[in-house]
């Protein structure tokens, strides 16, 4: 199958074109409009001139089966409404946009096409996030900071804390009846901001703080007198009595243990079998993003 891969920055080259380059069924293909990024990263893969593009008209040419949007999030909108309205299946890195209006237009335009369309919240498919689905979880706390890096709020929410948005919603154990945003900021810029999702029995919260001392990700889930703790997505303890820890495996490719791997996988297994994804429930965490960052900003105005 012909898949291909939009913007080569730190998160493609890092994450995702080690999983794609190594399937033997897929013709990788190439787009950047940057020459010397393009034959640099294609070079290090083996790829010939045919398969490296600095056109996207060029690209969707090739008759693309798949496509992997790893372009800044300002220019999603226009690749990804590109992408749909040539048929083209389409996984794209969160968020699908900066503006919800947006988020809901391209999401209705892949339901009017009938044409699949992804969103890249891989935390759903780490293996030590997906088995605390399996644990008690009357409360849940996931945490991930940052040193020195106050940001603007939309910014800040949508690039980052829509990773924390989007693992709580896919926690909680029931329907959220209660949402509560609190936050600091400082000359426009979010330092941190706290998110709280209540429903019958539960409570889940979300903590990013940017000026935190350290960067780490933590979660934690427990009820039932046991607790589980996942430390940046590699180490997890679990608390009941006498608390044992578990590992990544020295052989774990980072990409398995963050969920990248198994996200692919599973997005071109859908291709290849004709099921058409839908990016419905990914625009409930746009949606939800949207409300902390409103929330956040109406104290300032």
């Amino acid at each position: 199958m012909k898949v291909g891969c939009i913007g080569l920055g730190d998160i493609a080259r890092k994450a995702y074109l080690p999983v794609l380059a190594v399937l033997p069924e897929v013709e990788l293909h190439l787009h950047t409009r940057t020459p010397a990024t393009l034959t640099r990263v294609a070079d290090s893969l083996h790829l010939p001139a045919g398969r490296r593009h600095t056109g996207l008209d060029a690209l969707i040419g090739q008759g693309l089966d798949a496509a992997f949007v790893h372009a800044p999030t300002a220019a999603h909108p226009e690749i990804v409404t590109r992408l749909l309205e040539a048929g083209v299946p389409t996984y794209v890195d969160k968020p699908l946009a900066y503006e919800l209006a947006d988020s809901r237009r391209l999401v209705v335009l892949a339901e009017e096409r009938a044409t699949s369309l992804a969103v890249g919240f891989n935390r759903r498919h780490a293996p030590a996030y997906a088995q605390c689905a399996e644990q008690p979880r009357d409360l849940i706390l996931l945490q991930k900071n940052r040193t020195g890096l106050p940001e603007d709020p939309r910014t800040m929410v949508l690039d980052d804390f829509i990773h924390v948005v989007d693992t709580l919603r896919f926690l909680v154990p029931g329907i959220v009846d209660d949402v509560t945003v609190r936050a600091r900021v400082e000359d426009g810029l979010l330092h941190h901001v706290v998110l709280q999702l209540a429903g019958d029995g539960f409570t889940a919260l979300g903590v990013m703080n940017r000026l935190s001392g350290s960067a780490e990700e933590i979660l934690e889930v427990s009820g039932q007198d046991a607790k589980r703790q996942v430390v940046n997505l590699a180490e997890v303890i679990d608390h009941k009595g006498q608390p044992t820890v578990r590992r990544r495996g020295d052989w774990v490719p980072v990409a398995r243990q963050r969920g990248i791997e198994q996200v692919v996988l599973a997005f071109l297994d859908a291709v290849r079998a004709g099921e058409v994804l839908s990016a419905r429930d990914a625009l409930e965490t746009h949606e939800l993003c949207e409300r902390v960052v409103r929330e956040v900003l109406e104290p300032a105005a």
